[in-house]
């Protein structure tokens, strides 16, 4: 005898997390940005775990397609800092890097170890090596003598003693790596790629972010703005913040809520030719003094200089400490 499935007499319970995905997913006519204060209370739902992986999926490719507001990012930020329980450590860069390099090495890890030689307390955070073809700062920390935490206490240990700390997402927001692991099951990058650069988790006075999309800066200027957050947002070398200096870099600032721009000018005439691989052993070459080269010695000038303009400084005197930072520096790993 045939068993059937009981029949559904009662309409069931709307789930909670249900609104957020129909605000993004109503067509055409429908379809909205959500608020800040919507994005905030969708963010928190997401990671307190009150939401069902297939919402989570729908939520994150809904966001993917039409592209996150200021408003949005700067509310999943809200969620994401009321949830952290970080401690008061003093941080002067917050140094966010997720998405790996492939045309050139990741030169801004020397320009981050020489800032933090001169004293500038750098936190970097990053997420992890995603996508096949591509360097990531995590594969290189101990080759460069960068200092791994895992938690909050030895992000202050390693600051105290080194001026430079690289504790990976997953250590302080799991829930966020996980998402950005989706990359793989979804065949797109989430919108967290981009949220992640925008968190300054420690309050860092500056607050460096590089995105690569053409005319996405200036949305993440304005989220950082919203939030009341200082910072310089770039179009860096492969995502990273790593000033190409083959091209005119826009600089995206924000502070006390205002924005501003400025356009620093190409280093170069004419454009260096990318190298046929990526050694990193290069990397140490380079910052023993025991190679010279063009390109990465002027990316590396200028991403210093990037980082003490965010300090405060004006453009020409950014330059000029930078060159004096590099010449001086401590060249053992």
């Amino acid at each position: 005898m045939t068993e059937y499935a009981p029949l559904t007499l009662e309409t069931p319970a709307e789930h909670p997390f249900a609104p957020f995905v129909r605000i993004l997913g109503k067509g055409k006519r429908g379809a909205r940005n959500m608020t800040r204060e919507e994005a905030r209370e969708a963010m928190g739902m997401v990671l307190d775990e009150k939401v069902e992986d297939t919402q989570l999926g729908a939520f994150l490719m809904l966001l993917r397609h039409k592209e996150e507001s200021a408003e949005e990012l700067a509310g999943f930020t809200e969620a994401v800092r009321e949830r952290l329980n970080a401690p008061p450590l003093p941080v002067d860069i917050d140094w966010p890097t997720y998405a790996g390099k492939k045309r050139h090495l990741p030169w801004y890890l020397l320009a981050a170890k020489c800032l933090a030689q001169n004293g500038v307390k750098v936190l970097m955070h990053g997420g992890g090596a995603h996508t096949a073809g591509r360097l990531y700062s995590e594969q290189l920390l101990g080759l460069l003598g960068i200092p791994l935490a895992r938690n909050w206490l030895e992000v202050g240990s390693a600051l105290e003693q080194h001026n430079l700390a690289f504790i990976p997402l997953a250590d302080w927001a799991p829930q966020l790596q996980r998402m950005i692991d989706l990359r793989n099951t979804l065949g797109l990058r989430s919108p967290i790629h981009s949220l992640a650069r925008i968190l300054n988790p420690l309050g860092a006075r500056c607050g460096l972010q590089s995105i690569f999309h053409p005319g996405y800066q200036s949305v993440h200027r304005d989220a950082s703005g919203l939030l009341g957050d200082h910072a310089i947002v770039v179009k860096g070398d492969g995502g990273e913040v790593e000033i190409n200096p083959d091209t005119i870099s826009h600089l995206y600032g924000t502070t006390d809520g205002q924005s501003w721009d400025e356009e620093w000018p190409a280093l170069s005439d004419r454009r260096h030719v990318k190298p046929a691989t990526l050694d990193p052993q290069q990397l140490v070459a380079l910052w023993k003094g025991e190679v010279q080269d063009s390109y990465p010695q002027l990316a590396l000038i200028s991403t210093i200089a990037l980082a003490l303009r965010g300090l405060g400084l004006t453009r020409d005197e950014a330059f000029e400490r930078a060159e004096q930072y590099w010449a001086n520096r401590d060249t053992s790993i």
